[in-house]
């Protein structure tokens, strides 16, 4: 890809995201994100449909990359992966704090949660263990809702911990129970 398109998607999610720091996405135009960004309204149109389509693909866009992190990181056990997964968070602060925060947070949290729950499918076993005769749907929701919860809970308010500290923490509790 070209690199002034590159360039140009860049400074509109970039400018998206700060504007989102500052005011109700509701009250975000398009015009608002031009001139943040510094570009015209016909590069913006040109690459999303409106606020909604570029939210989206945003949304998407952090998704994707946590999937291909999980994929490469599939080898590893619990604790190191997260750890990645949570230096991830760190490294996108400012998205994932607006994003579990503001209006746009059931959209966000739904797409999280639907995620996390596609990562520990596989590492669910009801057939013999610990949660053998459990429902796995049950499993699922439950581990999935209470790391939502706890990333939302750590960009939203700081934890007291550092990324590493947080992750072998979840790591082991994962291991401990699935």
């Amino acid at each position: 890809m070209d690199r002034r398109i590159l360039k140009s998607q860049e400074a509109i999610k970039t400018a998206f995201i700060d504007l989102m720091s500052e005011k109700n996405f509701n009250e975000i135009t398009i015009q608002d994100i031009s001139d943040r960004a510094n570009v015209g309204r016909r590069t913006i149109y040109h690459h999303y449909l409106d606020k909604f389509d570029l939210l989206d693909k945003l949304i998407e866009e952090h998704i994707n990359e946590l999937r291909k992190i999980c994929e490469s990181s599939s080898d590893l056990g619990f604790i190191a992966s997260n750890l990645i997964i949570f230096e991830y968070f760190e490294q996108y602060f400012l998205f994932f704090s607006i994003m579990l925060s503001s209006s746009a947070s059931p959209t966000f949290r739904n797409r999280l949660l639907e995620f996390i729950i596609e990562q520990l499918k596989n590492d669910v076993d009801i057939t013999q263990g610990i949660n053998k005769g459990l429902n796995k749907d049950v499993i699922l929701k439950f581990f999935g809702t209470a790391i939502v919860g706890l990333v939302e809970s750590y960009v939203t308010n700081g934890v007291p911990e550092s990324p590493k500290v947080v992750a072998e923490q979840v790591g082991i509790l994962l291991e401990r129970n699935l």
